[in-house]
């Protein structure tokens, strides 16, 4: 076993896997850039070293800097996490040649299926359906006969990479080119590659994704599906295990297709395999990811695995201690990405000072996060703030727990996408399960009127709760145009601001009022 792990990230999933190694008793290094000194998984690890500036590119990204920080401490392994270098096979290989332990899958399986060309190939051979597309193209007009062989509307997709980038939707001829373009220059900026590929697109379909974990005995183990169809611009936002449109008789057929995929690519550790679901409930193969995902928490609640200790323990030459019979699947768990965007104002990034921070808890809820009272949120890394996830004895248990939880979550001095996630949540279609990766561009979730007046609102609150209630509420409604309020002479405060609350049209009282700026 490891004595010693470097982790090689940042934020929330950095403080997770330090949890997770102090769990082992494995000593625990850090690495942060100069905007991060103060973050939380500077001060939970053994040690903390600095890496550089707070580009990324100079510091999370630095492989070789890493590298000799990972060696001068002592660490024996690097844990990737999720984005920066997770999925970077010089990266992997770079360990290896400096004699550290990469917890993730080899780099010849990291490539390999980081190519989603080659991993549809792989998909093919190992008898698994994947969408009518093409091998690479390197100009638009290889991309514009294709996708007239195929039929519009189709998917212009990065060969490398992952994160929802270098992928446009194309609807017709005279679309092609631009986004073609587009989607060539993204790739090339965000992957160092500009190739691209041409994909049919399906409409009225669902993302499922099966968690899988290999170890370097043979051992291949589907760990249940996750529904993630609720997605903006290809960034998922809610995500649920199981899944409402996944019978018994399709989940054995799903799983069985990861498993044949991870076969075939000789993969251990961590890895997921993704699909499209068609309303008929044909499938196709969409790519796979080698790493550790962000929505792992919904799996580990049902199963009751914990899938970084089990990275860590595959990484370190163990044998899995369970088969796909061991797992027993119990209740229901639905995640939530809350993050620093303004979903009043175009979704905006938003930046800046975290004045207070409220978390939820209670009967199962799980928080990770990296936030405290007084944290910077930056621009320069991913707006990921925290993960909320619900679990409950069935789906309806699970979505109650969870917009309970949304009400208790409160986060002052920058924007969140709370108020968004409560609404979708709300919503009919959501809460009977009739929904696709379209829902989103489908529904106008936010309802117009009631914006400026929830700003305001929240304008109020952020004030009343950094000064402690003592701020006169009448004082600021005469400055700012809010309604009067009846203080009965004591002035308006906290107490003030509740029967605001109580009485502004909210069916819900004080669970309504925004708890984000």
């Amino acid at each position: 076993m490891f004595s010693k792990v470097l982790v090689a990230n940042r934020g929330e999933i950095a403080l997770r896997i330090v949890r997770g190694l102090r769990d082992l008793g494995i000593r625990s290094v850090a690495v942060y850039s100069e905007v991060d000194r103060l973050s939380q998984h500077v001060r939970y690890a053994d040690e903390a070293h600095l890496i550089g500036p707070a580009d990324a590119r100079q510091s999370y990204l630095n492989v070789e800097r890493i590298i000799d920080v990972a060696r001068s401490c002592g660490a024996d392994a690097v844990h990737p996490g999720y984005g920066f270098l997770a999925e970077n096979a010089g990266f992997a290989e770079a360990c290896e040649a400096a004699g550290l332990t990469f917890i993730g899958p080899s780099p010849a399986s990291i490539r390999l299926l980081g190519d989603k060309i080659e991993a549809r190939r792989i998909a093919e051979e190992a008898g698994v359906p994947v969408l009518p597309g093409s091998v690479e193209v390197t100009s638009i007009d290889e991309a514009s006969a294709l996708a007239e062989r195929i039929g519009f509307p189709v998917m212009v997709k990065a060969a490398a990479g992952g994160g929802g980038r270098g992928i446009r939707l194309v609807r017709s001829r005279g679309e092609l080119a631009d986004a073609a373009a587009r989607a060539m220059q993204e790739a090339q900026a965000a992957f160092g590659n500009s190739a691209i590929y041409v994909e049919k697109n399906l409409q009225g379909v669902r993302h499922i994704e099966v968690q899988v974990i290999g170890d370097k005995f043979g051992n291949v183990v589907p760990v249940g599906e996750r529904e993630c169809s609720i997605q903006r611009r290809h960034q998922k936002l809610i995500e649920e295990c199981p899944s409402i449109a996944v019978s018994p008789q399709l989940r054995r057929s799903l799983t069985r297709a990861a498993v044949r995929i991870a076969r075939a690519a000789n993969y251990h550790n961590v890895g997921t395999v993704e699909f499209l679901l068609a309303e008929d409930g044909s499938y196709y193969f969409l790519e796979m990811n080698t790493r550790l995902q962000v929505e792992h928490p919904v799996t580990e609640i049902v199963t009751g695995t914990d899938l970084v200790k089990d990275q860590i323990l595959v990484a370190a030459g163990e044998e899995l201690p369970y088969d796909e019979a061991d797992l027993l699947t119990r209740g229901w768990a639905i995640e939530c990405r809350i993050v620093a965007e303004d979903p009043f104002n175009g979704f905006l990034p938003s930046v800046g000072r975290v004045v207070l921070a409220r978390e939820p808890a209670g009967p199962g809820i799980r928080v990770e996060s990296a936030l405290y009272d007084g944290v910077e949120v930056t621009p320069y890394y991913d707006s990921l703030l925290a993960k909320v996830t619900a679990w409950g004895r069935n789906r309806e248990g699970a979505r109650t727990r969870m917009m309970r939880a949304l009400a208790e979550f409160k986060v002052v001095g920058v924007a969140t996408n709370i108020p968004y996630l409560e609404q979708i949540l709300e919503h009919p279609d959501f809460v009977r399960g009739q929904f696709d990766t379209e829902f989103l561009d489908r529904h106008e979730v936010l309802v117009e009127e009631h914006l400026a007046e929830q700003r305001r609102f929240a304008e109020i609150a952020s004030l009343l709760m950094v000064t402690g209630g003592e701020t006169d509420y009448a004082d600021y409604a005469a400055t700012n145009g809010a309604a009067p309020v009846a203080t009965n002479g004591k002035g308006s405060g906290a107490g003030a601001w509740r029967r605001q609350m109580a009485g502004a049209g909210s069916s819900r009282g004080m669970g309504r009022w925004p708890r984000s700026i």
